[in-house]
């Protein structure tokens, strides 16, 4: 986890899935108002179930209580596709490299 210029980044790898996704929750929402953005960078992982969908679901509404906001940031084609089916990518802003959602 780093912080630039009060944007939070996320970096996640490897699998999401009902092991790891109560990490990846922790880790979204630990110190809710010490950012006003939070980026996800989802380039280093390699599948999402289930349960890292709900993981981005829920941390995603914890930002809003907060005041801040969750977006997405360089998944791969099968987790893009993932958050596609199941409409995450109409939730939460998903934008195809670290940078693109760092100058958001």
């Amino acid at each position: 986890m780093s912080h630039t210029s009060g944007v939070r980044v996320v970096t996640a790898c490897g699998e999401i899935d009902l092991d790891s996704a109560p990490q990846l929750l922790d880790a979204l929402t630990a110190d809710d108002a010490a950012a006003q953005v939070t980026v996800v960078d989802l380039s280093g992982v390699t599948f999402m179930d289930s349960s890292g969908i709900n993981a981005l679901i829920a941390a995603h509404h914890a930002a809003q209580r907060h005041g801040g906001r969750l977006r997405l940031a360089a998944p791969s084609p099968a987790v893009s596709e993932t958050l596609g089916i199941v409409g995450l990518t109409e939730v939460i802003p998903c934008h195809p490299t670290l940078r693109d959602a760092l100058a958001v």
